[in-house]
């Protein structure tokens, strides 16, 4: 049976939206490699999300005796933390608020099955879904012909018109 291993950070000084864009790019990648990317990614939150992966691994190794190489990350969440609210003083006495956001993170890694391989099964050719008494029929009329006109206009009409002739 494949074990899971998850581990957490809180209160990360970071925008989850700035997070995520490094996060969708490790999610499904085997650990060596998800390690690799994050030391080759010039971003803020490559550093938190490897210590982050680091202590998973760790815990895994440590808890399971898992080989890291049979590691893989099935899942990495980020949600948003509290925000904390300041103040920037602005002209004629005035003050604009700030948001400083943080983020938290919850990584899941997964133990490769061995003698398992991961098979996508692909549809056939051939096969259709019917839907059941949906039968949507169009007809030629629902869109009236345009009509287009031959002379110079009408080519100039028809280049910088803004919807295309069906």
């Amino acid at each position: 049976m494949a074990q899971t291993v998850t581990a957490h950070l809180r209160y990360i000084r970071l925008a989850p939206r700035k997070v995520r864009l490094v996060a969708d790019l490790v999610r499904g990648k085997k650990v060596p490699e998800a390690r690799v990317i994050l030391r080759m990614i010039p971003k803020g939150a490559t550093h938190s999300l490897e210590k982050l992966l680091a202590s998973a691994v760790a815990s895994a190794t440590n808890t399971y005796s898992i080989d890291e190489s049979n590691l893989i990350v099935s899942s990495i969440t980020v949600g948003e933390g509290p925000k904390l609210k300041r103040f920037m003083p602005r002209m004629r006495g005035s003050a604009s608020p700030i948001q400083k956001k943080t983020s938290h993170v919850t990584v899941m890694l997964r133990e490769i099955e061995s003698g398992k391989k991961v098979v996508k099964q692909k549809k056939e050719a051939g096969t259709t879904i019917e839907k059941k008494d949906r039968t949507v029929k169009r007809s030629s009329s629902a869109r009236p012909e345009r009509q287009i006109k031959k002379s110079a206009e009408g080519v100039k009409q028809k280049m910088f018109r803004r919807k295309a002739v069906a």
